[in-house]
């Protein structure tokens, strides 16, 4: 099992912190689809007991991260090509109103920091980091947007999809398309264009769509 012991003695909240280790270990595919998810080597990995692990893998499968499978247990759960375009389809509805009402509120600071998370993402060579810079630049602009709700639930839709959006990246010429779709948004955003942000928007998660669901025969086998 692919996990950065830590020593939950220290947290304000074993539970939490459990969850937040396995959540990023599962969208950065350090756990992968399938992988079992047993208590007891957790629970000593975090030096805790296994009531906030259990507690920890039951957020999980809330989120959808997790399921529970008959003589396996809890696993790491994946995604049927239904599924996958199912969660882009929603992203697309909820995404594009997110970015409209953030940016009449986007600072000179927010917008400075976006740029910077863009160019990183556009210079990074290492693609086990090209899912995170990737987030950042979105959150980055997110933030911004007082639609509290609509924000959390793209990240939980951003949560299942990730580990696959990385990989298609790297089977694809994703990260040059997404490269010039991040410039597009962004300098919509500094123009204070709001609908032409949201249509962008719209336009670069069905784009993600299409590319993934070209590639997701490869992707679930890889």
């Amino acid at each position: 099992m692919k996990l950065d012991p830590i020593d939950t003695s220290t947290a304000a909240s074993a539970s939490a912190a459990v969850f937040e280790a396995l959540r990023s270990a599962i969208i950065d595919g350090r756990l992968e689809e399938g992988e079992p998810l047993r208590q007891e080597e957790i629970a000593r990995r975090f030096n805790t007991s296994r009531i906030p692990v259990r507690e920890a893998i039951s957020r999980l499968e809330e989120y959808g991260l997790v399921k529970t499978q008959r003589f396996k247990g809890a696993v790491v759960a994946g995604l049927s090509a239904d599924e996958a375009a199912e969660i882009f389809d929603f992203r697309a509805l909820l995404e594009p109103e997110i970015i409209r009402d953030a940016v009449p509120r986007m600072s000179q600071e927010l917008l400075a920091s976006a740029r910077l998370h863009c160019e990183a993402f556009a210079g990074c060579k290492n693609p086990m980091e090209w899912g995170v810079l990737n987030r950042e630049f979105h959150d980055a602009l997110y933030s911004a947007s007082a639609l509290t709700y609509f924000r959390e639930a793209a990240r939980s839709a951003m949560d299942r999809i990730d580990r696959y959006i990385r990989a298609q990246l790297v089977m694809s010429d994703g990260m040059e398309r997404a490269e010039r779709e991040h410039i597009a948004i962004l300098s919509a955003c500094e123009e204070g264009d709001a609908t032409r942000a949201a249509e962008l928007t719209k336009a670069h998660v069905q784009a993600a769509k299409t590319s993934l669901l070209a590639h997701f025969p490869v992707l679930i086998r890889s």
